[in-house]
């Protein structure tokens, strides 16, 4: 529920005039991207991807820090003195790691122009961001269900330093993390740099610290991870953005001896804590299946989507109780299910599903990801509501970059279910219409099928993370059509 997090952010939105050189991002002589001769539909959503995304990086971002701007307007020039959180700054993470997976396919398919022009450019451009994302890293203390313990995790907002940011309470929350983590072992696969491996699995380890194992009547878990350390509500999106990469780690540890120390409740007295070592393939496959299982049961709607989140929780969010005289994080019971259902919770479990089965081959998965990848677009995507032809998507709030998680569970499960190819193809003809119609310097609107604001350039503020969504979601295309 991601509108709660205006409250956290800088709530400044005043435009101030600045300079768009490629300078601001210590990203000089930029090759433009082109379209090989030969070029195909892939490569042509490949270098509209880069296109959208350079441009992007050199309006939103400025100085050595990459300090990112919330909102740019490519009319009047201006962007925000309101920095974005760090949910938005991985949103330039996610683009610049779908770009990068896309060039690397495209080499892997014989290819190799586009990947030979751009392909390291970009990887320095992704260590850069990562280490100015430390701009938002800070240290707290937390007490959770098993453990007190001194984390380094990532803020919602950025700091004036690197590792000041506040993350204590409220102002730290599990998603962000989730969100790091997906791109980090991203990155990890695409370039075997260890550095984003290991900080994936420590941001993992604090993130599964918040699952709820504290035990009801029956000895069972209550299960789901809080959306932050300082909340009681559980939502969708700080479980379900954490299955998939979950599944990712089972994989790159599946056939090792590598373990980790799992902290958990004894069921049988259901107050002691324990403590064991297991694998870490073990560990990872268990808790995406888990997390998955709860989400399910708990948050999956009758009409077939995900709500929003489980509210209503008591006790309040410092409760603790001292159990032989050490103090832990009460467990936490959530009666009511809220809305609304947003499209990349839905997303979200798609692709986790598609992961589950392709490691698992448990056809209840697979069974899972087909039913949701029908009812969400049934339910999210409006045939003719703007332009005849056309699925429209609701874009009001942050669904423009929710969307984009939509359009992933689609490409994640359609190698084994082809009819999501029509969804799949309508985020392809929404993007080429704005591409056609209204792409202007580099940019298009935040409404792909109504162009720009026709009342005043001033009107024309974008949020970075949707341009970023909007070249992640290109680049995805491409690696789509290559997979064709």
């Amino acid at each position: 529920m991601k509108m709660k997090k205006l409250l956290v952010f800088t709530s400044c939105c005043l435009f101030v005039m600045c300079g768009t050189s490629k300078e601001d991002t210590n990203n000089k002589n930029v090759p433009d991207p082109v379209v090989p001769e030969s070029g195909t539909l892939s490569e042509q959503n490949l270098v509209r991807a880069m296109q959208i995304a350079d441009s992007a990086m050199t309006a939103h971002f400025t100085g050595s820090g990459m300090a990112m701007a919330r909102f740019y307007n490519p009319y009047t020039g201006v962007r925000s003195t309101e920095k974005g959180s760090i949910w938005m700054y991985t949103s330039a993470i996610e683009a610049v790691n779908t770009i990068l997976h896309a060039l690397n396919a495209c080499k892997e398919h014989g290819k190799p122009e586009l990947y030979n022009a751009h392909f390291a450019r970009y990887v320095d451009l992704l260590a850069r961001l990562y280490d100015n994302a430390d701009y938002y890293l800070g240290t707290f203390t937390h007490t959770s269900y098993t453990q007190t313990r001194q984390w380094s995790v990532h803020g919602v907002d950025r700091a004036e330093s690197k590792g000041a940011a506040r993350v204590e309470g409220i102002y730290n929350v599990y998603d962000d993390q989730q969100w790091v983590i997906r791109e980090l072992v991203r990155s990890y696969k695409i370039t075997g740099e260890k550095a984003y491996l290991d900080k994936a699995e420590y941001l993992t380890e604090y993130v599964l610290d918040g699952w709820d194992c504290t035990r009801d009547a029956s000895g069972n878990e209550r299960g789901g991870i809080t959306w932050g350390p300082g909340y009681v509500s559980k939502h969708s999106c700080s479980n379900g953005s954490i299955v998939s990469p979950l599944v990712w780690l089972h994989e790159i540890y599946k056939g090792k001896d590598d373990e980790i120390e799992y902290r958990y409740i004894d069921a049988n007295d259901k107050k002691t804590r324990r403590m064991q070592r297991r694998k870490k393939a073990d560990h990872y496959l268990d808790f995406s299946g888990k997390i998955y299982a709860w989400l399910k049961q708990y948050l999956l709607r009758a009409d077939g989507v995900y709500d929003d989140l489980i509210g209503g929780c008591t006790p309040d969010p410092v409760a603790t109780e001292v159990i032989d005289g050490v103090t832990y994080r009460q467990g936490i019971d959530c009666p009511h299910r809220v809305g609304p259902a947003y499209s990349y919770n839905s997303g979200a479990m798609i692709s986790g599903a598609a992961d589950l089965y392709r490691v698992t081959s448990t056809a209840s998965y697979l069974v899972d990801a087909k039913k949701l990848s029908d009812n969400s677009f049934s339910y999210f995507a409006k045939l003719g509501a703007t332009v005849a032809g056309y699925y429209t998507y609701d874009i009001s709030g942050f669904n423009n970059c929710f969307n984009g998680v939509l359009l992933r569970g689609y490409l994640d499960v359609y190698p084994t279910y082809k009819n999501v190819a029509v969804c799949i193809n309508s985020f392809q003809q929404n993007l080429d219409y704005a591409y056609s119609n209204f792409f202007y310097k580099g940019f298009l609107p935040t409404n792909l099928l109504l162009g720009w604001s026709r009342s005043g350039n001033e009107n024309n503020n974008l949020e970075g993370m949707f341009t970023f969504t909007f070249a992640a979601e290109y680049a995805v295309l491409a690696q789509y059509e290559l997979g064709k």
